[in-house]
């Protein structure tokens, strides 16, 4: 990992932004993803241990890692906005802090509202971090050189989500709960030190040239995301009046922000922008792509345990191949991204992606574990090519006062495809395997529900590679008329 930061950092120049060693400034920010998708994952595995040690039920537990998934999914646009405005590095460094302080008030709570609560500060820092990395890379790299930079946060972000559980677990055998929440203090403080030495200091901007944050949008936006979110989560696999009742909120709250938008002076997200193809559709194929990546997270424990019938600990062995070969392609994706383009890599991402979706229902079926585990290794490469690329396009076709926002968005973009996948494939899993407890469904049910799951899940990459090519074809008209 050093190896590659030194790569990267060697060879950078940046015109507008001159940092005196961008190899620390490049590890501050990965750090910052580290922890921000290590906090995603690391307390999923001790849910149960909360449990017994608050005498909770599942259901109230599940609000330790809801209440931070929520937290993320609700201010991570308003933040990259804010960042915009206020200054990128002056927000970074606090949300870095908030993240450690409520790391520490998680690690001592002495009861589960107060453990809950303290998630819900930690995903607000965790938000700060991952909507103001990108940005900053996008104004501290040059242009031939963000590929490599967004492949290193790939890198990272699916290091801690790989790292989470089996971390999460040797900590609570050896130490208890509350360590899987201090560990984050001495992350925290390395990644503070780096980014207050090394990241570029924000520039002055004159008042009268300065945004006003809009109030309105934001909470409007936060409270439609929020609806979204408890939409899709609640209810623990069934889709009851309450669900419905949350979704139809959301999709109102998205046409009063759209109304609201057009008539704020500064608005929170300026509409016009979804005019510009390569956004629109870099947004739009994050969801979609992630929706599927989730699907493979929650469909492949059934499948495993319940068709294939390995125990736990060989279902997480093949589980943890897919966030490997993520760690392992980040970089490298990066560096051909930067090489060839990331229209290019885009297609050929997502070409990998529906050829592991639409085998893997027949390899597995054949040939057992292997036949898993290769197309899930060919889809796992796929996405960390496309998300190195589409990442680098959309950072780099948007003006400088736009990064911080739109960074937000990308994040946004990939957690609302985490919470449909979560919920909607999951969904597709169960009404194909025609039961409602796939914990004891016959292990035909399960490879059926298996592969109408991978099914949709090659027609949602299908879907996706239309938008990129139509996406493509616009870009081109426009740039056609300023050539000529």
């Amino acid at each position: 990992m050093k190896s590659k930061l030194a790569a990267i950092a060697d060879a950078v120049t940046d015109g507008e932004v001159h940092l005196p060693s961008l190899r620390p400034a490049l590890v501050s920010l990965s750090l910052s993803m580290l922890l921000s998708s290590l906090g995603t994952s690391i307390a999923n595995v001790g849910l149960p241990t909360l449990a017994q040690a608050f005498t909770a039920s599942f259901q109230e537990v599940q609000w330790v890692v809801l209440a931070y998934l929520l937290a993320i999914t609700t201010l991570i646009v308003s933040i990259g906005r804010l960042g915009d405005i206020a200054g990128r590095r002056r927000l970074l460094l606090a949300g870095i802090f908030l993240f450690t302080a409520a790391s520490v008030v998680c690690g001592v709570a002495s009861t589960l509202w107060l453990l809950i609560a303290a998630r819900a500060a930690q995903g607000l820092g965790a938000a700060i971090m991952m909507a103001l990395t990108m940005a900053i890379v996008g104004e501290t790299v040059p242009k031939e050189k963000t590929g490599s930079a967004m492949g290193l946060l790939g890198t990272m972000s699916a290091i801690g989500t790989a790292l989470g559980p089996s971390l999460g677990g040797v900590l609570i055998a050896g130490f208890g709960w509350r360590s899987i929440f201090f560990i984050n203090l001495p992350l925290g403080l390395l990644a503070l030190f780096l980014a207050y030495r090394y990241l570029p200091v924000d520039r002055p901007v004159a008042k009268a040239d300065r945004a006003h944050f809009d109030n309105l949008g934001t909470l409007l936006l936060a409270l439609t995301l929020a609806a979204y979110a408890l939409a899709m989560t609640m209810g623990h696999g069934s889709f009851g009046l309450l669900n419905v009742a949350l979704l139809v909120a959301a999709v109102a709250g998205v046409g009063l922000f759209a109304l609201a938008e057009t008539k704020a002076a500064s608005p929170l997200i300026r509409m016009a922008m979804f005019q510009n193809p390569v956004l629109s559709a870099g947004f739009a194929m994050s969801t979609l792509v992630t929706t599927v990546v989730m699907a493979t997270l929650v469909v492949g424990p059934f499948y495993l345990s319940g068709a294939l019938g390995l125990d736990a600990s060989r279902v997480g062995f093949v589980m943890s191949s897919g966030p490997i070969v993520a760690a392992l392609t980040g970089v490298p994706a990066g560096r051909i991204v930067d090489r060839f383009g990331a229209h290019r890599m885009s297609i050929v991402g997502l070409i990998a992606m529906a050829v592991g979706s639409s085998t893997l229902p027949i390899l597995s079926t054949r040939f057992g574990v292997p036949g898993y585990i290769t197309p899930l290794v060919i889809i796992t490469a796929g996405y960390a090519l496309f998300q190195a690329a589409n990442n680098t396009a959309v950072m780099t076709s948007i003006r400088p006062d736009q990064r911080g926002v739109i960074s937000g968005m990308l994040n946004l973009s990939r957690n609302l495809g985490l919470i449909t996948g979560a919920s909607v494939m999951g969904s597709v899993f169960a009404l194909g395997s025609a039961t409602t407890d796939t914990l004891t469904a016959r292990p035909e049910a399960v490879t059926a529900g298996m592969q109408i799951t991978f099914a949709v899940a090659a027609v949602l990459i299908v879907v996706a590679l239309a938008i990129a090519s139509v996406s493509h074809a616009l870009t081109l008209r426009a740039v056609a008329p300023n050539r000529a």
